[in-house]
């Protein structure tokens, strides 16, 4: 593989109520990942756990195991030595993390020795039926997050995250030459997609975000139902013009794409999209 590839691998996983399993899990399919020759891999949000936020409850009166974590601390701790054992960059999907009394859905990022070189607070925090996700995160404090790596600049957004396209361009203005957003995203018993598709537009608008900004933007969902929820799957990689190179299946597995990172660069500079923005007419876009 030539210096300007890089293979992606996205951990497409059912969850269970056991923390401890669903992280065993998790470390056992990075490991296969990383057999097959992956050299980025990414987990989905709150990946330790049910997707409990589809109760509005406080974290102690939640029927699931919340197991608060700080960072470094018990789960932080195991992904790094899942990074380093497989010698990976791994987008740790997201735990919640406490932090001095504050809670976050928060995703971490280790290089190949297992370092931690980036801690990314979810941004955007959404308050939908079956996504009660502001009754437990507050929104983060960390701002945005992209970090050099031996397989190009990495940005990460957790998924509500991917609605916004303030945040992909934020990314991409720090220089991202990829975008991970682990997800927890599905359908709910009960609710209509009376809108249209909803997976249809969860993957169009990040196509949107690849091409506006001349980035890979990689996806990484869980699977499987969960009481009343039905997680879809489908995590996908799309190129910086918006081909989707990978989508995967409503199965668990691991989802993997080829990215070509001078192809991300040959975007911006062919479209030119950064050379003629215009900052001085986006005022509009800061204010309340």
């Amino acid at each position: 593989m030539s210096t300007n590839e890089a293979k992606l691998s996205l951990v497409q996983m059912k969850m269970v109520s056991e923390p401890s399993a669903n992280l065993k899990k998790a470390v056992a399919m990075i490991a296969e990942a990383a057999a097959e020759g992956a050299e980025i891999v990414c987990l989905p949000e709150l990946f330790s756990t049910p997707y409990f936020p589809q109760y509005d409850l406080d974290p102690g009166a939640s029927k699931y195991k919340i197991p608060h974590d700080t960072v470094p601390g018990e789960i932080s701790r195991v992904l790094s030595k899942a990074a380093a054992d497989n010698q990976v960059i791994l987008v740790g999907g997201s735990i919640f993390e406490e932090a001095e009394g504050h809670f976050f859905n928060t995703s971490l990022l280790f290089d190949q020795q297992g370092q931690t070189i980036g801690v990314y607070r979810k941004t955007h925090i959404p308050h939908d039926e079956k996504f009660f996700e502001q009754s437990y995160f507050e929104p983060g404090d960390t701002g945005f997050s992209v970090v050099a790596t031996a397989k190009g600049k990495i940005g990460t957004l957790i998924c509500y995250d991917q609605w916004f396209p303030e945040a992909a361009r934020c990314n991409a203005l720090l220089g991202a030459d990829m975008v991970f957003y682990p997800t927890a995203i599905g359908t709910a018993q009960g609710i209509e997609q009376a809108e249209g598709d909803w997976q249809s537009a969860w993957e169009n608008v990040m196509r949107g975000h690849a091409i506006a900004n001349g980035m890979v933007v990689a996806a990484c969902n869980r699977v499987g139902v969960e009481d009343t929820m039905t997680f879809w799957g489908g995590s996908f990689v799309i190129d910086a013009f918006g081909k989707t190179l990978v989508r995967g299946s409503a199965a668990e597995e691991i989802v993997s794409a080829t990215i070509n990172l001078e192809h991300g660069r040959d975007i911006k500079e062919g479209w030119r999209f950064f050379y003629n923005r215009r900052p001085q007419c986006y005022d509009l876009i800061s204010k309340e």
